[in-house]
């Protein structure tokens, strides 16, 4: 019988929330103004008495007038950080408004300078193959004086080469 007593006099952390229509960190501050330590079952589980209830319940009465013009101030706080995040929202604009003005002015002669890269490669590459050609013909031109031998008198014949000799 004395265990049916104490069982109907103890509340769980969800019937307080219940009681108390509130949330687990309101009810942390309360058992702090209340001075109440919440106590523990054998299983672990977090319980409070009726009467540490009604105790929270009278402290949390006195608190709700004092809350009133908190909640007024807090009315006027979302105003100041509207206008706090609007002004940063505008800087930010403008930083990366300057900022791309800035990268455009910079970027505004990579163009033609790309361009003009690409136009020095094409000449580059047309050159080397002009090299390639000229000692193609320069070996030639060699191979072909080869063949001529001094007779005298500055005059020169011209020797068949055997692909052979």
């Amino acid at each position: 019988m004395l265990k049916e007593a104490i069982k109907e006099k103890t509340l769980s952390p969800q019937e307080v929330r219940a009681i108390l229509n509130t949330d687990n960190k309101e009810i942390v501050e309360l058992c702090k103004k209340a001075s109440i330590l919440p106590r523990k079952n054998s299983k672990g589980q977090t319980y409070f008495s009726y009467e540490e209830v009604k105790s929270l319940k009278k402290v949390q009465t006195h608190k709700k007038p004092v809350a009133m013009p908190a909640v007024k101030s807090a009315e006027k706080a979302p105003t100041v950080i509207q206008n706090i995040l609007s002004s940063l929202q505008e800087m930010e604009n403008k930083l990366s408004d300057k900022i791309a003005k800035v990268i455009d002015e910079k970027l505004e002669g990579m163009d033609e300078v790309v361009v003009e890269l690409i136009r020095c490669k094409t000449d580059n590459e047309t050159l080397r193959q002009k090299i390639v050609d000229l000692n193609k013909e320069v070996y030639q031109l060699k191979n072909d004086l080869s063949s001529y031998k001094p007779v005298g008198l500055g005059l020169y014949k011209k020797k068949s080469r055997n692909v052979w000799e």
